[in-house]
């Protein structure tokens, strides 16, 4: 079997998989997939610096940016109050700093947005079981 199979089965496997744990996740899990695809593409664009993959690099942090977007745009500002507005701000300026660190290829920006970006996962981890419960409490039509 020629690499070129073996990497368009891996591709295809992937794409099942990822697509099947979206259609599966509740909106808690959502929000950490979100997440995690950020933290691996900017992880992934800091390899493209070091190897002098510009087009990658640029494409892995325009997407990167993007899903911080997403999660910026779930914030619910109306019931979040002054919690939804510090991440809403937080966000901003991690979407910021990424294109900072697109345009002088600086690696220290995408270090400083991974380490944001992992409190806020450590928390959003931390209070997955209580809204999970709080989900289930809920009527469907509540």
């Amino acid at each position: 079997m020629s690499s070129y199979a073996r990497n368009s089965k891996l591709a295809a496997y992937h794409s099942v998989s990822v697509h099947g744990g979206v259609a599966n996740a509740d909106p808690h899990g959502l929000v950490l997939m979100l997440m995690d695809g950020a933290v691996e593409r900017m992880n992934t664009a800091r390899g493209c610096m070091e190897r002098g993959d510009i087009v990658r690099k640029a494409k892995l942090l325009h997407s990167c940016i993007s899903l911080i977007a997403e999660l910026r745009g779930c914030l619910d500002m109306t019931r979040g109050g002054a919690i939804a507005q510090n991440l809403s701000d937080l966000y901003d300026y991690m979407m910021r700093q990424l294109a900072r660190a697109n345009v002088d290829n600086n690696p220290a920006c995408i270090a400083e947005v991974l380490s944001l970006l992992a409190e806020i996962r450590s928390a959003w981890i931390a209070i997955g079981p209580e809204v999970r419960q709080m989900t289930r409490a809920v009527p469907p039509n509540a």
